[in-house]
């Protein structure tokens, strides 16, 4: 029987082994789903919610537990693990609240002799594939809204946090979930892309690359499914001259290296207006050399390591590129002994005299590091940040709200902030656009893709 191996970014040794599941455990699986969506989607929305909330319930009650072996997997620091429990929590008690009105029948005017009305029907069983980098906020926009809805779900996790699946699974039974409506299954490559193919999957969720989202287009192609892809990012900031540089230095770096800069709406690019531009970076380099890069099992630790050696061999090839070829670099890699090639460890990096030449400034990073580049004006800003084949999240910092808003508008982004970023607010629609990925979760907006509308036109007799 084929094993998968969790190889902690902590230690580099093997922290979670299991087996992967073989076929006729596949078969029961989604046999178990298409048989008890019959009896949940007949379930009352108010059940469906009072079994969601126990399962929130049980699921921060566990809270250390999880927050542990959330950075042994992916090598969170300790420090910070516990709030994505947190997040957890937000996004799936918002979107519970939210379903009784994104479900609820919408009733058309009076038409004497007829009554006309269109309800949301489930769409079956939804298969969601889930990344590592956050492994319960990313797997929970997907798993409650599927289930209020009255779909059921098999989630498939990444190799990288296992763990993080069986305890979703635990929670809800812990609530009292009916057998079959939450199942989860560790599986090989081939073995994912064979369930998108399953005539008996009505929908599937993935995050993660847009090489992954490929994979789920091709498979599902000529099916006729609900997908949704949540893909890469290379989001923008744009510092405008009047912002309040006190708020925003804070504000904006964390956005670009909370979680080691391994975030799908983390700021990989900062366009900063010439005005305040020497300030700016300065005060940006202050702020990242204060972070602690180290074991992220010690609570002192404010940078852990990437998820892989690979990963942040990338990043140093990204980094060394751009100052071969005329990049700055501002941090010295030797202040950070854990920082060698080969290793998770990254120092963080900023680059000013960047260019969109550079792969730093147009490719995914994922990593510690974040190019700084010096505008002229809003419409130079714009331009830039428009100019990348990723779409995700972008954001403006500036005491004016109204400019903010109008440079927003003119942003190809799927989120836009003003005076913050890298955060996701339950009762906002999450999508992307261009290579960032299409369809919606989370929302009102969200439970649309979860559901298919049925009308009923019924003459009187």
């Amino acid at each position: 029987m084929a094993r998968q191996h969790t190889i902690s970014p902590v230690d580099g040794g093997v922290y979670v082994e299991r087996e992967l599941a073989e076929p006729a455990q596949i078969e029961a699986c989604v046999a178990d789903a298409v048989a008890a969506q019959r009896a949940w989607r007949e379930t009352p929305l108010a059940e469906r919610a009072r079994l969601c909330t126990a399962m929130v319930d049980a699921f921060v009650a566990r809270r250390d537990t999880l927050a542990e072996e959330l950075t042994w997997q992916m090598g969170r620091p300790i420090a910070a693990a516990g709030g994505e429990i947190g997040g957890f929590e937000e996004r799936a008690r918002g979107v519970i609240a939210l379903a009784e009105s994104a479900l609820a029948p919408i009733r058309l005017a009076d038409k004497p002799g007829f009554t006309r009305y269109i309800t949301r029907e489930p769409l079956g069983v939804s298969l969601i594939v889930a990344p590592w980098n956050f492994p319960f906020m990313t797997a929970v926009n997907a798993v409650v809204p599927a289930i209020m809805a009255g779909n059921t779900v098999i989630l498939k996790h990444s190799a990288q946090t296992p763990l993080c699946a069986e305890r979703l699974f635990e929670a809800f039974a812990d609530a009292g979930l009916p057998a079959g409506v939450f199942q989860f299954l560790h599986l090989a490559h081939a073995d994912t892309e064979a369930l998108i193919r399953d005539s008996r999957i009505d929908h599937v969720s993935f995050t993660g690359s847009v090489a992954g989202g490929e994979m789920v287009e091709r498979n599902a192609a000529g099916r006729f499914i609900a997908t949704g892809l949540e893909l890469g990012g290379k989001d923008p900031a744009y510092i405008r001259a009047d912002v309040d540089l006190d708020a925003a230095v804070p504000a904006v770096m964390d956005g670009a290296f909370f979680n080691s800069g391994q975030s799908c709406c983390g700021i990989e690019r900062i366009y900063v207006h010439r005005d305040i531009a020497e300030d700016f970076v300065e005060r940006a380099v202050a702020w990242v050399r204060k972070l602690r890069l180290g074991n992220p099992t010690d609570p002192q630790t404010t940078l852990g390591p990437l998820v892989r050696p690979a990963a942040a061999d990338f990043v140093r090839g990204q980094i060394e590129a751009a100052v071969a070829a005329g990049a700055k670099a501002w941090i010295d890699p030797g202040d950070y002994p854990l920082s060698v090639p080969g290793s998770a460890y990254l120092a963080p990096q900023v680059l000013t005299e960047v260019t969109h030449d550079m792969a730093v400034m147009r490719e995914e990073s994922f990593g510690p590091v974040v190019g700084i580049m010096t505008v002229a004006d809003d419409d130079e800003a714009v331009a830039l940040m428009n100019d990348s084949e990723f779409g995700l999240t972008a954001a403006v910092f500036t005491r004016d709200l109204a400019v903010g808003e109008a440079l927003a508008k003119r942003l190809e982004a799927g989120t836009v902030f003003t005076n913050r970023c890298d955060y996701l607010d339950p009762e906002l629609a999450w999508t992307g656009v261009k290579q960032s990925g299409r369809g919606c979760s989370l929302s009102q907006v969200g439970y649309e893709t979860l559901t298919r509308p049925k009308s009923f036109h019924l003459k009187h007799a």
